[in-house]
């Protein structure tokens, strides 16, 4: 374990400690309340690692390195970002996943893509937005968001 990770798991547990020391009945309530919400997400997190898995195990990354790198840079790192706009994956699951593709040869530029897209835009959760915020602002935000994407791939490309 890196540094960060034990400076996180300490400061969790101290904090966790002193919610305990302040008022032991909400510290329960909040500690369930937590524990169900993971039940109720478990399934879908599951389903997500499982699909990844699946996706790794018959397209190694090797193998989507070797596609990718055969293509135009540019070419790639649109294909990547339309691939992140449709794809709906956790960040704490991307991030790992962009690390072995990385690994593996992917270019820095389509990783980056890949990631921001999948992070910034919303093809998927469009309908939901659309109903909550509108229809302009909805397209509006995921319009920008692609751009943006782009934009920054184009850059970490440039600095990496």
């Amino acid at each position: 374990m890196d540094i960060f990770t034990i400076a996180t798991w300490l400061m969790t547990g101290g904090l966790l400690a002193f919610s305990m020391f302040k008022d032991k009945v909400k510290t329960k309530e909040a500690l369930m309340k937590a524990l169900f919400m993971g039940k109720g997400m478990a399934l879908s997190i599951f389903s997500v690692i499982f699909a990844i898995g699946l996706i790794l195990a018959l397209l190694p990354p090797n193998q989507i390195a070797d596609l990718i790198s055969t293509q135009n840079v540019f070419v790639a790192t649109i294909a990547a970002a339309v691939f992140g706009t449709i794809t709906l994956i956790p960040a704490f699951i991307a991030f790992p996943l962009i690390g072995t593709l990385a690994n593996a040869g992917v270019g820095i530029m389509p990783a980056v893509a890949f990631l921001t897209t999948l992070t910034m835009v919303g093809v998927l959760t469009f309908p939901l937005e659309k109903k909550a915020f509108g229809t302009k602002f909805a397209i509006t935000r995921n319009a920008l968001s692609f751009i943006f994407a782009i934009i920054i791939a184009g850059i970490m490309g440039v600095i990496i």
